[in-house]
């Protein structure tokens, strides 16, 4: 499986040490099956550090299905979707009394939502293989 992840430098080498707490799943190495939301993303850290560098790394993961449950204290590996401005926006007018549940529920299922996978122990880092990183331009977002 290849996975993507978008900042202002290549990251050969992920390190936990590095990660942000306020983030969707707290701290980890943010990643995503998705080409086109790692751009984004590496223009966003672009604009955010106030550099002129973004690039998105590129991964090989290597997974194997694993049976039973994990029971220790912090998960390896989460997977989930990517919380967008518009999914905060609909949880705030829910909390404001203006949405209901159902509505609110069926307002959250026309967002299309991302996958990201976050890296949350060095274990599951192990499982990553650098392959490359490139600066985006246009023509490569519809590249697979």
């Amino acid at each position: 499986m290849t996975l993507y992840h978008g900042s202002n430098m290549a990251v050969v080498r992920p390190d936990l040490n590095f990660s942000r707490k306020n983030l969707d799943f707290g701290a980890g190495f943010y990643t995503t099956e998705n080409k086109v939301q790692a751009v984004d993303f590496a223009r966003k850290v672009m604009i955010r550090k106030g550099e002129k560098n973004q690039k998105v790394s590129v991964y090989d993961f290597v997974h194997h299905s694993r049976r039973g449950t994990y029971v220790g204290a912090l998960p390896d590996l989460v997977i989930g979707p990517v919380a967008n401005d518009d999914v905060f926006a609909t949880l705030i007018v829910f909390e404001q009394g203006i949405l209901n549940v159902e509505q609110t529920l069926e307002a959250l299922k026309v967002r299309e939502l991302y996958n990201q996978f976050v890296f949350k122990t060095d274990k599951a880092l192990s499982f990553l293989r650098y392959i490359d990183s490139f600066e985006p331009i246009a023509e490569q977002l519809y590249d697979s």
